[in-house]
């Protein structure tokens, strides 16, 4: 008869485990910690998805989602908490083999983050291999995944993306904005005041609403891919566009002092409103297109 998992009651530190047919075996830990000031969340785990949302409440919530092919497996999984003040430490690690041979359903060990923390916080999320998403929050936020996607939004304040193979989404996003990823399309809306994106192989997507003001340099470029710069009436920047072999940058906006955006001279220059800082798009294979928000 099939097993399956009824409860497992938040407490300070609580663990519960359950097997699960065609799953393998989980084991969850649950964790609170109650925070007076700016907490500092420091999370990292081998393999898993992060996943933080924050809330109105002065207390951090963790919950440790630990799964394996069988319970020896998951035991091999090391779970390391502790606070300091207001910095709350969770260290995820896997002391087995990450080799398997065999046949059949196989379940590779991987623990999944999941947190809940006050909106106003700094984070450094890492994970081996996984997805990272974060919602509401407003502080430093340092997110790093070797493989998989990450997903914000509705952030503020300082923001630091970085994937070695996937996917960034940032939304609603107000701040600072670094995002990286080597293979993988990038997507930023909101009105950030500084803008750094890099893809090794993908296209971006830059949309900027109403109210967003330059507070230095912006950077686009991708190695491979089309650059879309989705720009609000009223914004102010200097333009300078340089497109892949073969391609042109193109602006359905109009650019005072405008140079280039041909065939014969693909480099597109140009002054949008006052103009200010220099927002650079580059792409070394695709178009670029600047137009309206």
């Amino acid at each position: 008869m099939p097993r399956s998992l009824v409860a497992c009651a938040v407490l300070l530190s609580t663990a519960c485990s359950v097997n699960v047919d065609h799953q393998g075996h989980i084991k969850r830990d649950d964790k609170k910690f109650v925070v007076d000031g700016i907490a500092t969340l420091n999370l990292s785990t081998f393999d898993g998805v992060i996943e933080i949302r924050g809330w109105d409440r002065n207390e951090v919530e963790v919950a440790i989602e630990q799964r394996a092919q069988d319970k020896d497996t998951v035991d091999k999984i090391q779970v390391t908490s502790e606070q300091k003040g207001d910095t709350i430490t969770v260290d995820v690690r896997y002391s087995g083999s990450s080799r398997y041979i065999g046949i059949g359903v196989f379940t590779s060990p991987t623990a999944r983050l999941i947190i809940n923390a006050p909106r106003k916080v700094n984070v450094i999320a890492r994970t081996g291999d996984g997805s990272i998403v974060v919602d509401r929050l407003n502080g430093r936020l340092e997110l790093k995944t070797t493989d998989g996607t990450v997903r914000t939004t509705e952030t503020s304040g300082t923001l630091l993306v970085e994937s070695g193979d996937g996917s960034i989404r940032i939304e609603d996003v107000a701040g600072i904005v670094e995002a990286r990823t080597d293979d993988g399309a990038v997507r930023v809306t909101g009105v950030p005041s500084s803008v750094r994106v890099r893809s090794g192989d993908g296209s971006v997507v830059l949309r900027v609403r109403r109210g967003a003001i330059m507070t230095d340099d912006w950077m686009i470029t991708t190695r491979d891919g089309s650059i879309v710069a989705e720009l609000p009436e009223g914004f102010n920047a200097l333009i300078e566009a340089e497109p892949g072999s073969g391609d042109r940058a193109r602006s359905d906006l109009e650019l005072a002092d405008q140079v280039g955006g041909t065939r014969e001279q693909r480099t597109l220059r140009g002054r949008l409103g006052t103009g200010g800082k220099l927002l650079t798009l580059r792409t070394g294979d695709g178009s670029i297109r600047i137009t309206n928000y």
